[in-house]
């Protein structure tokens, strides 16, 4: 069967959604040439420039643009270059955006996808390596989706151009060269619900993103020493599968959450608040987060995979709780 990577996705999920649909249409800076990582190939030449619009350097420009476009009938989508830069059109999204259908009383909608490149791994540097899927979900009115998967890639991102509200993408820079096989046209995966990646009854690991993958691998490297891990794969922060992650916990007893974020207030903190509330006369040991460390992203390799979360932290945290132990390394204050 055909394979095509995260890269690929990208462009395959716009491609359906704007040969669907008229009124979609894609802005941001460099798009109309590929963009700089190359997701937005071709997209130019076969839908023109009246739908494929390229924009000036400027972050709000482009998430007031998209804003305009969805409050006039469009359905927009958006590129923030690096999800890092959110930080400058932070307004724009989190008092506008996330609040106009809210303050209209429903009669200004926001039909509108923010896509953004997210995540450390490649050495970029403190400015353009940071995982921020923490800032939205901390604002009411944004869906959230982070695929770790080409396949989800595509599926996602179709679905969310298709959700009447608006939702910011994140897609995570390391994986872009990542391939898998190419599901069929038209292709969408619903928005809210969890995956399972791999089955069992001893620890539940949680990733999302890039750290999926971390634990997928983690959960190899167990079944060696004879342990069954369920892997679950969040896809989407808001809305959450609470219900995916209390029964997984529930069935296992305990939980390892892998996160890029800081682990000062990641998203883990909030699944692990959820499990706290909800599971925890089901827990076995305490719930346990392998997270980003609480500094600013070095260039350094060696310096960066010190403080981000790898598979050999997570086998560690699990081995851990397995044990009777929490590693110090592996906890959220490291």
């Amino acid at each position: 069967m055909a394979q095509l990577t995260y890269r690929e996705a990208v462009a395959a999920a716009l491609e359906q959604e704007m040969a669907r649909d008229e009124t979609v249409v894609l802005l941001g800076e460099d798009v109309g040439s590929g963009g700089v990582f190359k997701t937005t190939a071709g997209l130019k030449d076969r839908f023109g420039p009246e739908r494929v619009w390229d924009t000036p350097i400027s972050e709000q420009a482009i998430a007031g643009a998209a804003m305009g476009a969805a409050a006039a009938g469009l359905r927009p989508v958006a590129e923030i270059m690096f999800s890092d830069f959110y930080a400058t059109c932070w307004d724009q999204v989190a008092n506008e955006i996330a609040k106009a259908c809210y303050m209209t009383g429903g009669q200004l909608r926001m039909p509108l996808v923010i896509r953004g490149t997210n995540g450390g791994g490649l050495g970029f540097g403190a400015q353009h390596s940071q995982s921020v899927e923490n800032w939205a979900m901390c604002v009411p009115g944004i869906k959230i989706v982070s695929p770790s998967t080409p396949d989800d890639m595509w599926g996602l991102l179709a679905a969310s151009i298709q959700d009447p509200e608006p939702v910011l993408v994140f897609e995570h820079k390391a994986l872009f060269g990542t391939k898998a096989e190419r599901p069929e046209h038209p292709h969408l995966v619903p928005l809210g619900k969890a995956a399972l990646r791999c089955s069992g009854d001893d620890v539940t690991l949680i990733g999302l993103a890039r750290t999926v993958g971390m634990c997928e691998q983690a959960a190899a490297a167990l079944a060696e020493d004879g342990v069954a891990a369920d892997v679950l794969d969040l896809r989407c922060l808001v809305p959450l599968d609470a219900a995916a992650v209390l029964a997984s916990a529930r069935r296992t007893g305990r939980v390892v959450i892998v996160e890029e974020n800081p682990g000062q207030l990641g998203w883990g903190a909030g699944v692990a608040a959820i499990l706290a509330e909800e599971a925890f006369d089901d827990l076995r040991a305490p719930i346990v987060r392998v997270s980003g460390g609480n500094v600013p992203l070095p260039v350094a390799a060696a310096m960066e995979a010190a403080v981000m979360p790898s598979t050999e932290k997570v086998v560690s945290a699990a081995r851990g709780l397995l044990e009777g132990r929490i590693p110090a390394a592996t906890t959220a204050r490291a």
